[in-house]
């Protein structure tokens, strides 16, 4: 294999100035360009240019059994005009498209799984072949097919069709991918190291290999503009913005680089996380022995892991409570959620939203701490979501400030308005503050679940007659 390097084009930075507290409150998800960068463009390996760190070999078979799902028919809905996502001004150019408030079928390609993120309004999806592609809000280059535009049908990676990708997640404008080597590419924004590729280029076109030795990787997550990676072993890496202490390095990297002029220490290459604790009702801190982790979900600015022993740990961000810890402080390091270890509960999975983490626990109880709808209550600690009882609840992916799940042989969603159509109910009602089915898809079994900023992606199975037939009362998106 060729150790040839691609060397990166050198580019100045813009500079960052200090963001407000609440970053929360601005659900915009306008393009920030106010980043300091303190470091040049190094050297860095582009997907399909030769690697000059050993490629790995393929990870444990068994491992990628649980990895790799059935392909099945992609349905979408929601807001798709992907340029006015998160936009409070409304750009009519082009073609606009309309929300889509019912479920649509979308592309004849079966769909292995898709991937988008709570504060992303851009898709990846991988076929049935393996093949990767790429959709959405492209203004980065976090689509990864070396351009900038906006792509609104599944567009090829050409970086990545030699790789076989069994994982991936969207930042705000950032995009990781996941091999079945353990390896990982990342493209989009880089201007606070959250591509992890050792520099601060500003926009990473093509995929792109992170600056990473390690054990391979078997899982990756995106925050607005950071990064998580899980490694085989258990550890876990961060990489990008420091700010709230959401890498978990026990500083949130701000400096002061003239007397006002505040100024952040980017992680641009990834960083293990060493240090758990737990802290008593008075304040005293310890440690906590972790010797492994095994799940974790990333939100705007905060981060949920649990461990070899169903214990959850929560950092970074800590306003209304979406860190479980019944106080809305920043925490710099993972610290342990006191309820479930006292109550018993261990956690079974993890999923966090923009400003609300969700945890499933073992006994198949969903709770939910943080806040979901920009005026309603906070819950400050984990509340265990009533009207779900007795569901035996599957998937779940949670949105900026939407929810949706398959539990049983049926779909349920709901959040506050303002909504574009991700929940699915229709025109009529396009918003629930409670747990509701959405019709249309009840009776379908659902193989891959994700949501975007507002919107929906599902892969759904289609080839017994009974789904066939449910799938045929849908309407088509074609961009």
């Amino acid at each position: 294999m060729s150790s040839k390097r691609k060397r990166a084009p050198t580019k100045k930075g813009a500079k960052r100035t200090k963001r407000k507290e609440e970053v929360d409150m601005d659900s915009d998800l306008s393009d920030r360009s106010d980043t300091e960068n303190g470091t040049q463009p190094d050297e860095v390996l582009i997907a399909g240019h030769g690697d000059a760190m050993d490629e790995l070999s393929q990870l444990p078979e068994e491992l990628l059994k649980t990895l790799i799902k059935p392909a099945g028919q992609l349905i979408i809905f929601g807001q798709v005009h992907w340029d006015n996502v998160g936009k409070r001004e409304i750009k009519r150019t082009g073609k606009m498209y309309p929300n889509l408030f019912y479920p649509h079928l979308f592309t004849d390609l079966k769909v292995r799984f898709a991937v988008s993120g709570c504060v992303a309004a851009h898709n990846v999806i991988v076929t049935e072949e393996g093949k990767c592609m790429t959709f959405g809000r492209n203004t980065f280059g976090q689509l990864g097919v070396d351009d900038t535009d906006t792509k609104y049908a599944p567009t090829l990676v050409p970086a990545l069709e030699d790789k076989n990708v069994i994982g991936a997640a969207c930042g705000r404008n950032h995009t990781l991918f996941l091999t079945d080597t353990g390896t990982v590419y990342a493209c989009g924004d880089n201007r606070s190291g959250q591509c992890g590729v050792g520099n601060q280029q500003p926009k990473l076109l093509v995929p792109t290999r992170i600056n990473y030795r390690g054990p391979p990787i078997i899982k990756v997550g995106c925050g607005a503009e950071f990064s998580v990676i899980l490694d085989i072993k258990g550890g876990l890496h961060t990489f990008g913005l420091p700010e709230y202490g959401q890498l978990g390095h026990n500083t949130d990297g701000k400096f002061f680089k003239t007397s006002t002029k505040l100024c952040f220490n980017y992680e641009t290459s990834p960083k293990r996380v060493v240090l758990y604790i737990e802290k008593s009702k008075d304040g005293h801190v310890s440690p906590v022995d972790v010797s492994e982790i095994v799940d974790f979900s990333c939100g705007q600015n905060h981060t949920v892991a649990i461990d070899s022993k169903k214990r959850a740990f929560s950092w970074g961000f800590g306003g209304f409570g979406r860190l479980g810890h019944a106080e809305p402080k920043d925490e710099m390091v993972p610290r342990l959620i006191k309820y479930f270890d006292i109550q018993g509960k261990g956690v079974r999975s993890v999923h966090c939203g923009s400003t609300y983490s969700l945890a499933l626990s073992d006994y198949g109880v969903l709770f939910m701490f943080g806040q979901t709808k920009r005026t309603g209550e906070a819950n400050m600690y984990p509340k265990p979501i009533q009207d779900l009882t007795g569901w035996n609840i599957h998937n779940i992916a949670p949105g900026n400030t939407s929810i949706i799940l398959n539990a049983d042989d049926a779909v349920i969603a709901w959040g506050a308005s303002p909504t574009y159509g991700e929940l699915g109910f229709g025109d009529m009602q396009k918003s629930s503050t409670v747990p509701k089915e959405v019709g249309k898809l009840s009776g379908l079994k659902v193989y891959c679940l994700t949501m975007g900023f507002s919107h929906t992606l599902m892969v759904v199975n289609n080839e017994t007659p009974e789904a066939l037939e449910k799938l045929k009362t849908l309407q088509t998106f074609t961009p």
